[in-house]
């Protein structure tokens, strides 16, 4: 038989596929079990496939289910992105944007950035999310992120970006621990010292970066620590429980209880990029990148 399938129907199984429970659904539904059973019947008619694999004690999605769910996922997004944005046009606003940041981008471009954003257009709305670079990724492609300031090697698939930043990596130590060098340092100087690492989570693909500039150098780190966070990590360093390896540009913000020392015969460089999504329609993505292209033009 076949079915006008209606947004309840994806609203109903989006619940369903939450909760994992028929009744615990129908009950966030208000709506009755038998009643709910039935959408969810339909909606199985109409793709020719069942969704969820049913017993006396548990309910679980099949693969074509775990699919649809992420698809119904976007599409409720969507229309929640829609509603904002329409709402946020009605009151005179040319948008809401939200942006995520890792903590190095607040040295580079990001301040900029929101200083011209408000000038350009008070009334914009701005969140702003200080979240590890795989985390944003995954929000960009949910729609839930409309930017990320993010290190990664490679763009993302499906994903667009704009290089914002280039530079070099400087040894982080804590302050007045020796004697202030005049010129660069040697990293293989410090291989007895405890390090304090950017941790996978953080981003994969810039931590096997870092660990690149050990192996040039022959030695493998003692990692004392891992973390997130780059204030955490001057925090710690400051602390004596070790040095660390991070981004120069990280010295225009942290710089009270640490010493940042140049580095010596150090190929390696990280980029700090400009991600977004390019399924995202949200109107005030054109009007950022604008403002982005032209800080760039002016560094």
């Amino acid at each position: 038989m076949n079915y006008q399938i209606e947004l309840r129907h994806l609203l109903y199984f989006k619940v369903v596929a939450e909760e994992l429970h028929f009744r615990r659904a129908a009950e966030r539904l208000f709506i009755a079990q038998p009643g709910l059973s039935r959408q969810i019947k339909q909606l199985e008619e109409y793709y020719g496939t069942r969704l969820f694999i049913r017993d006396k004690r548990n309910v679980e999605l099949t693969e074509t289910g775990i699919y649809l769910k992420k698809e119904v996922d976007l599409i409720f997004n969507q229309l929640d992105n829609v509603k904002d944005h329409i709402q946020k046009i009605s009151e005179g606003k040319i948008t809401s944007l939200k942006l995520g940041f890792i903590g190095s981008a607040v040295q580079a471009m990001l301040p900029q950035l929101l200083v011209e954003l408000k000038q350009k257009q008070p009334l914009i709305d701005i969140t702003l999310n200080e979240l590890a670079n795989e985390i944003q990724i995954d929000m960009i492609n949910k729609q839930e992120l409309d930017f990320g300031f993010v290190r990664v090697k490679d763009t993302p698939i499906g994903l667009k970006s704009i290089p914002i930043l280039t530079e070099h990596f400087s040894l982080v130590v804590p302050k007045n621990s020796m004697p202030r060098p005049k010129g660069k340092v040697n990293l293989h100087d410090f291989k007895e010292e405890s390090f304090i690492l950017f941790s996978k989570e953080y981003s994969n693909s810039y931590y096997e970066l870092v660990m690149s500039i050990f192996e040039d150098h022959d030695f493998d780190p003692h990692v004392a620590l891992r973390t997130v966070n780059a204030l955490s990590i001057f925090n710690l360093v400051s602390q004596g429980l070790g040095v660390a390896i991070v981004p120069t540009s990280l010295k225009k913000g942290y710089h009270t209880h640490v010493d940042f020392l140049e580095l010596n015969h150090l190929p390696q460089r990280t980029t700090l990029s400009l991600i977004w999504s390019k399924k995202n329609r949200n109107p005030g993505i054109p009007f950022l990148l604008e403002i982005v292209e032209g800080l760039i033009k002016k560094q």
